[in-house]
């Protein structure tokens, strides 16, 4: 990708700060994520008039419609899905998709440590076996929760993103 100055450090701002405020706050808070997509379609709008506008709305759009089911089904909060739409913003539709791609694959490897590191990692790995047994044996898919005793490790996703918009950005060019 061919990344001009001012929008990788509008984005490169708001992704560090969303990303240390969601470690010690856990949450990201509106206050980025709104004044980043406005600069975004600032920026965009300016530089190249309409176009550059729907540029900026589509992949905010891309970005918000990406995690939105996700937050309605409760696997995340809607700052994670805020701060995509910033970064589709930012980055255009083509761009945040990539961005998620990348955000995806940081956020499994991620998921997996930290079940690892709770010690939980077997026991999830068990469950979802028997599942996917279930589903083979009877064509129906059986949903088995997580013991009690189980605890539920914090997942702060907008590290994730940002880790994984930085990634995509480094490698994108390569993979597109």
């Amino acid at each position: 990708m061919n990344f001009e100055l001012i929008p990788f450090s509008i984005l490169a701002t708001v992704l560090i700060i969303g990303a240390a405020w969601d470690l010690r706050f856990h949450k990201i808070p509106n206050w980025l994520t709104f004044p980043a997509a406005g600069l975004a379609i600032a920026y965009h709008t300016s530089m190249n008039g309409f176009s550059g506008f729907f540029f900026s709305l589509e992949g905010m759009i891309a970005g918000i419609a990406i995690l939105l089911p996700f937050y309605l089904l409760g696997g995340m909060g809607a700052g994670d899905v805020k701060l995509l739409g910033a970064v589709g913003g930012l980055l255009g539709p083509r761009g945040v998709f990539l961005a998620f791609l990348f955000t995806a694959l940081v956020g499994g490897i991620y998921a997996l440590l930290l079940l690892a590191s709770h010690g939980y990692l077997k026991k999830t790995i068990l469950r979802y076996g028997i599942i996917a047994e279930t589903f083979v044996l009877s064509r129906n898919i059986i949903y088995i929760p997580p013991a009690a005793s189980e605890g539920k490790p914090r997942l702060w996703y907008g590290l994730a993103i940002s880790l994984g918009t930085f990634l995509s950005i480094g490698f994108g060019s390569h993979i597109l």
